[in-house]
């Protein structure tokens, strides 16, 4: 196997195990920060080995056996050979004939959701807390993260190392909390499993449009929440998802092109997923607290799921619903996606209005999506140059490869001959 075979293979085993080779690691060492170090170096081991050797029958168990060493070694480094110690080389000469038997599917659950809520410990900020549990457990890249938050990289990258330490100095346990010690994380958890669902499903960066396998991660993660916190926003969230991830296999093409909405066959939408929202999204309304910011993006997208076309779609219900969720939730993604639903109740014009109000603002300055929506609005208003303008704008700053190529299709769509 050449290398470039092995690094492919192992950027897809952490693509996808990220959070559960993780997780385990800091179960048997007890250790948070250092796991992750751990798993690391594993990876970097596998880079070598798997490229002479070829990939293992198991790659995570070989992963967590070769994290496991490390474990083993560092403590022998520190000196510390107390109780733990001699446990992990006990474990590990119980599992040496068999290294595949490290991975225990019956406790993946667990240890991935202990890992969410030691990384919202209350000890670290809020933004400490989403940054970090997005790198970990959502196995992230700095740069996606960045992109969520809409700021540096550098900021990024500090405020994870930051949070490592705190943890460190904290010394905070490898445990799903108490109930009582639940509240004051979830609001962060959940934040983070939305986060997550949403670079699944509108990927920041590389060749697809999507990355199903963390939407399909996040909406796992969303459901043992349900049965760990049953309460109305965690409902809202997963309700949200399951209308979201509805729409997936419709909106790409059989090339891999993405598909806009108006051109989706809602003949291929998922309708046992909207039936699942429809249901978790009565729970969340059944509480009668009123909706919070994950339910009223759960009753937008339950407007879109339930709609015969764009044309038959309640779009001054979507609006209302955007305002409200812009009183609850201000941001200026919220707004835009408000411009877009005005520009569909009320014509382009008045989209177009607010969407150069967020202009003036400069509060998406760097972000496709800006030039892209006042492209589009441009375009249905017949200013084509000015359109086109704008979306070699929006191709500009696109990282996404898959909706690079939509825009330029818009673009030369503009070109020709009206």
């Amino acid at each position: 196997m050449s290398s470039n075979e092995a690094r492919a293979a192992v950027e897809a085993v952490w693509r996808i195990e990220s959070a559960r080779i993780v997780g385990a690691l800091a179960r048997y060492t007890g250790d948070f920060p250092l796991a992750e170090d751990l798993a690391q170096e594993a990876l970097a081991e596998a880079l070598v080995s798997w490229s002479v050797n070829g990939v293992p029958a198991e790659p995570v168990g070989w992963l967590l056996t070769t994290g496991r060493r490390r474990a083993i070694d560092t403590f022998r480094r520190r000196a510390a050979r107390d109780e733990k110690y001699a446990l992990l080389a006990a474990d590990l000469a119980e599992d040496a004939p068999g290294a595949d038997s490290l991975f225990d599917p019956a406790a993946i659950d667990d240890d991935v959701l202990a890992l969410m809520f030691i990384s919202c410990h209350p000890v670290l900020s809020k933004e400490a807390r989403i940054a970090l549990t997005l790198r970990v457990v959502g196995g992230m890249g700095t740069d996606e993260i960045a992109k969520a938050f809409l700021v540096p990289v550098p900021t990024i990258q500090a405020r994870i190392t930051r949070a490592k330490k705190t943890l460190a100095a904290a010394h905070v346990p490898f445990a799903v909390p108490e109930p009582h010690e639940r509240p004051e994380r979830l609001g962060s958890v959940l934040q983070v499993v939305y986060l997550i669902f949403t670079e699944g499903s509108f990927a920041s960066g590389g060749d697809s449009w999507m990355r199903t396998d963390l939407a399909s991660e996040a909406r796992r993660l969303a459901r043992v929440l349900v049965r760990l916190a049953p309460e109305p926003e965690v409902f809202g969230l997963l309700a949200l998802m399951e209308f979201t991830a509805a729409r997936f296999p419709a909106r790409l093409d059989s090339a891999g092109r993405p598909v806009l909405l108006e051109d989706q066959d809602r003949r291929r939408w998922d309708q046992s997923a909207i039936r699942r929202g429809r249901g978790a999204l009565s729970t969340a309304a059944a509480a009668g607290r009123g909706l919070g910011a994950y339910g009223l993006q759960a009753s937008i997208a339950e407007c879109h799921a339930v709609a015969r076309s764009v044309a038959e779609t309640d779009w001054q219900r979507i609006v209302i619903l955007y305002e409200a969720l812009g009183r609850l939730s201000p941001s200026p993604i919220v707004e835009l996606n408000r411009a877009v639903a005005v520009a569909m109740a009320s014509g382009p014009a008045a989209g177009l209005e607010l969407v150069d109000a967020i202009v003036s603002s400069g509060e998406l300055n760097g972000s496709h999506l800006l030039p892209a929506v006042r492209g589009e609005m441009l375009s249905r208003l017949g200013r084509r140059d000015e359109a086109t303008s704008a979306l070699q704008e929006a191709v500009g700053l696109c990282t996404n490869a898959a909706e690079r190529a939509a825009l330029e299709r818009k673009i030369d769509g503009l070109q020709k001959p009206a």
